[in-house]
């Protein structure tokens, strides 16, 4: 499977399920051209793998929601939940050890800590939101 366009419209479809990876990128920068043939080849070898890329110039709304500051970033989903975030062009023996390390996951786990993570950060806003009263 080769890359495709990610836009907001269908981002939480495409992120709902199996191992998701997102390129942001933006045509005039140097790193991101550079990385763009290295993620398809990846990509053509990975075929259960959803390789999607983001326009920074033309999305950004979506760009602005990941608060994205530095472009290439690479941004990894598993079964909906985001795993990895890093910018920065990966060389292909990295990208191919996240994708390794991605499969490996223990996602019972990953739940967990996930939902830990979401329930301390409400609690975190909710006392905020008192303490503001």
């Amino acid at each position: 499977m080769s890359t495709r366009e990610l836009t907001l419209a269908e981002h939480d479809e495409t992120v709902a399920d199996g191992i998701v990876l997102i390129d942001f990128w933006a045509e005039w920068c140097g790193p991101c051209r550079s990385f763009a043939p290295v993620y398809e080849k990846v990509s053509q070898a990975n075929e259960d793998i959803a390789f999607t890329k983001v326009d920074t110039e033309a999305q950004q709304e979506l760009a602005a929601r990941y608060g994205i500051t530095s472009i290439p970033t690479l941004v990894a989903y598993r079964d909906g939940i985001p795993v990895f975030s890093q910018p920065g062009a990966l060389p292909q023996p990295a990208l191919e050890d996240l994708i390794g390390q991605l499969r490996g996951l223990d996602m019972d786990e990953v739940r967990q800590r996930y939902t830990e993570a979401m329930a301390q950060h409400e609690a975190e806003q909710h006392q905020g939101a008192d303490q503001a009263r």
